[in-house]
Formats: structure tokens, C-alpha cells, sequence
């Protein structure tokens, strides 16, 4: 019997999400599936620079899963290059790492992407009283079958 498995945490989305090959008609092209979590162990390993061990712990996963996936992510970078297909990135499992804001007027917590500047009222009660908190906690859990759905 097997460990159960860990949340995979993703600090954001894509702001792209499809890429092809110039000058194919998009009916034709063959699309491969590269998961939000695959894309975020490219980011880690190959953009960021990071090692495997490290990377792992930014994901919350084991370095050994986190081999795997970044090997899955090359191989199928690799086929759309190689062979012309698209890449679309979408779905997978992962938990999405946000940052936390709470609201000293009423005391409404939530979560907004890393990306997103703080913001400057609470969404509840539009006081502007409000402090970064839980950050790093999950706000959400996004999962999706291998079609997106």
C-alpha cells in the first residue's frame, strides 16, 4: 500500500495557455495536455533554477514525484516540438497557493493569487483596513479529469 498523496501546490495559472506552430490551421493540429502542476515543475527546475530537492518542497512533494513529473512535462515539450503538435495547459491536481488578506472592520479572510497586487478594501465590507495573513495556505483546491473537465 502506497503513501497518500500530497497536495501539489501551484503559486498561479498561465496567463497563455496554448501554444502551437505558426502557419497550421488550428483544425488540424494535434494537441498535447500539459497539466498546471507539470508547468509549474518547468517553472521551478528549468526557469527558476532551482533543484529538485527544493523545488519539491515549494510544490509539497517528495523529490522522487517531483522527478517524475518534470519528466513527464520534457517529454511532452519535446513531442510538441519535435513533431509540431500544439500545447495546451489546462487541468490537473494541484491546490492553488494564494495570498491571504484578512479585514480588521469585519473580519473577513480571503485569498487572492500571487500575481494580483494586495488590494485596498475588503471585499465584504470595503473597509480599508486590511493586513496580509495565512500566507502560503490554501485557498482553493482546483481539480480536473484528464480532459480539463
Amino acid at each position: 500500500m502506497g503513501r497518500n498523496r500530497l497536495h501539489r501546490w501551484v503559486y498561479g495559472t498561465p496567463a497563455v495557455n496554448f501554444f502551437g506552430p505558426i502557419g497550421v490551421p488550428m483544425d488540424s493540429l494535434l494537441q498535447i495536455n500539459l497539466n498546471v502542476e507539470e508547468l509549474e515543475a518547468i517553472k521551478w527546475a528549468d526557469f527558476e533554477g532551482l533543484y529538485h530537492e527544493e523545488a519539491a518542497k515549494k510544490m509539497n512533494i517528495s523529490r522522487q514525484t517531483f522527478g517524475r513529473i518534470l519528466e513527464a512535462s520534457h517529454k511532452k515539450i519535446a513531442e510538441c516540438l519535435v513533431k509540431g503538435k500544439a500545447l495546451k495547459i489546462d487541468g490537473g491536481d494541484y491546490v492553488m497557493i494564494q495570498k491571504g488578506f484578512r479585514c480588521y472592520g469585519c473580519g473577513y479572510a480571503w485569498g487572492v493569487p500571487r500575481r494580483v497586487p494586495k488590494p485596498s478594501v475588503c471585499p465584504q465590507c470595503k473597509n480599508t483596513d486590511i493586513h496580509r495573513s495565512n500566507i502560503n495556505k490554501c485557498f482553493g483546491r482546483h481539480r480536473f479529469g484528464k480532459g480539463g473537465d
